[in-house]
């Protein structure tokens, strides 16, 4: 049995390439070496998104946009493809990594999604790490949030909002570990200047992460509108168990599906029950990478 592992850093126009190879590169190494020494999938996929978490380049975790208010709300899932079993979380604030306070939805609690208050409140029953708010408040995205504000626009994480693409702010990985068991987590700061309490497709279990060791594991980036409307996690999914399709295939054929009837943009990281690994977008770039024992390879 052999092992592999995927994650993505966002998909959309890529700027400053160089971060985000070094970046990416990292996770990838540690998650390799992880998974060859036998951890679980499950345990693989929270640590690499945790460490993007921590990178503040990233629209997760320490990197998160600022919402209307100034504030920091942040989603993530994460999901074993054993039993299915799954823990999100959805506009929480000051956790610094909301993936592993998923984790503990998933796996101290008799419920899949916690929001809010209630999931802060969980987290320190659960001694979750939190941080102040200047951990989180980079120049980067205070400047970017004054130009929101004064734009009075809502947008993914971008470098300007005249652009007309924007790198669109979500982490992710997936992985296949030594005993063939399957794993996914997706985690995101949202939206800039979002309001109203939104939430996207990350913590969506079956849209933006989804992991079935019948199947596939899935992690997605984009606009989470969209990817909620075609379920997409799922879908990848039903490719592969109804079309007997490939992870490469299913990738494929979902975006297509995902332009085709919503016209939407953003991409998907796939590892099929096989083995097999796959990657599409239907932005200009997406920022991910592979590992197995053969080695690690950057495709940003």
């Amino acid at each position: 049995m052999t092992f592999q592992l995927m994650i993505h850093g966002g998909a959309g126009a890529i700027h400053q390439k160089q971060d985000y190879f070094q970046s990416t590169f990292k996770v990838l190494t540690e998650g390799r070496s992880r998974l060859e020494s036998g951890m679980s999938a499950l345990d693989v996929v929270e640590l690499c998104v945790a460490m993007l978490e921590d990178d503040a380049v990233y629209n997760a975790g320490r990197g998160s946009v600022l919402n209307a208010k100034g504030q920091i709300e942040m989603d993530a899932a994460i999901m074993s493809g054993v039993d299915l079993n799954a823990g999100s979380v959805a506009g929480v604030q000051l956790v610094k990594n909301p993936v592993r306070l998923a984790r503990l939805v998933m796996e101290k609690s008799e419920h899949v999604m916690l929001i809010g208050e209630g999931a802060c409140e969980f987290g320190k029953l659960h001694k979750v790490e939190f941080e102040s708010m200047d951990y989180f408040m980079t120049e980067k995205r205070k400047a970017q949030w004054l130009d929101a504000q004064q734009c009075d626009k809502v947008y993914i994480d971008h470098i300007s909002v005249d652009e007309a693409e924007r790198k669109l702010g979500t982490v992710g990985a997936v992985a296949r570990d030594l005993h063939g068991n399957l794993a996914a987590a997706t985690s995101t700061g949202g939206l800039v200047n979002k309001k109203f309490g939104r939430v996207g497709d990350s913590p969506i279990i079956g849209a933006g992460v989804f992991a079935d060791n019948e199947t596939c594991a899935v992690s997605a980036t984009g606009y989470g509108e969209q990817f909620i409307r075609t379920t997409m996690g799922k879908t990848v999914s039903e490719f592969v168990r109804y079309k007997g399709m490939t992870a490469q295939e299913a990738a494929d054929e979902a975006i297509a599906y995902l332009v085709r009837t919503v016209q939407g943009v953003g991409g998907i990281i796939v590892v099929d029950k096989n083995g097999n690994w796959g990657s599409s977008f239907s932005s200009s770039e997406m920022i991910h990478g592979r590992a197995d024992s053969q080695g690690v390879v950057v495709l940003t």
